[in-house]
């Protein structure tokens, strides 16, 4: 064959990837050693599959690159001495080679990255479970809240800002006499100053008697929400003073927010 039907007929290919036949290899190296274009052909060939396996995969650490070149270069004949010509046959399988690394190499990225894929999906998972189990949580706690409102067990009572203190202000009360429970809403009720916190006081007017049932700890603008009060005093109405950060023994009459009177109970 010529050289130019040897280079056509992909037998070059096949040679370098250690695939051709045994009984054709020394009709290749034969065509090599004697045709420097079919040579050529095939520095090009093997030059052209090493920058595929460069570009899909980590490249080879320098010191395995400088075995592989040293491998081939000292390549000896029988008779001891070194052979000026490239060993082809040599040159073919370590070629083969850094291909087969270059596969497994990239193989393993991939799998590294779908690892690193599913960990990212298994997280997020998680998060959007736990979004679900909080919504689900505050629907509950809603629906509950609703049916507290909407229940004839409880007398709503509406506590008007203090005009002289806080006239916009104002809060409603979800009283169940019966059982002793008040739901105290505050969202009408101003974010309290730093180092100051809301106190709500069950009163009884003749005389003058109050008991505190406790503090409006969480009140900001953020979440102004409703605050559930048990085992309170029978009160004959509902108020809400501001005091210092713990909250007072007594109220602080001059801080008083809001005020409302008990009307009678359903």
């Amino acid at each position: 064959m010529t050289a130019e039907e040897i280079i056509a007929s992909g037998k070059l290919e096949l040679y370098i990837t250690g695939s051709l036949p045994s009984e054709e290899i020394s009709e290749i190296e034969d065509a090599i050693a004697t045709y420097p274009e079919v040579r050529e052909e095939v520095e090009t060939i093997e030059a052209a599959l090493i920058n595929l396996a460069e570009s899909v995969a980590p490249p080879l650490p320098a010191m395995v690159w400088t075995y592989v070149l040293n491998s081939i270069k000292k390549i000896r004949n029988i008779d001891g001495t070194a052979s000026n010509k490239t060993n082809w046959a040599a040159m073919s399988g370590w070629a083969a080679a850094i291909l087969c690394f270059a596969g497994i190499f990239w193989m393993l990225k991939q799998n590294n990255d779908l690892n690193k894929s599913i960990q990212i999906t298994n997280i997020q998972n998680t998060q959007l479970k736990e979004k679900v189990n909080l919504t689900e949580g505050e629907l509950t706690k809603q629906n509950n809240l609703l049916s507290v409102i909407r229940s004839k067990d409880f007398n709503t009572i509406t506590l008007p800002g203090n005009q002289a203190v806080a006239p916009d202000a104002y809060a409603k009360v979800y009283y169940n006499k019966a059982e002793n429970i008040a739901y105290i809403d505050a969202n009408g009720l101003p974010t309290p100053p730093s180092g100051k916190v809301y106190q709500v006081w069950s009163l009884t007017l003749d005389p003058l008697t109050p008991t505190s049932m406790g503090l409006l700890e969480a009140v900001t603008d953020a979440d102004k929400g409703v605050h559930k009060f048990e085992n309170i005093p029978t009160p004959e109405a509902f108020g809400i003073t501001l005091e210092p950060a713990g909250g007072s023994t007594t109220p602080t009459l001059s801080q008083l927010y809001t005020l409302g009177m008990v009307t009678a109970a359903p």
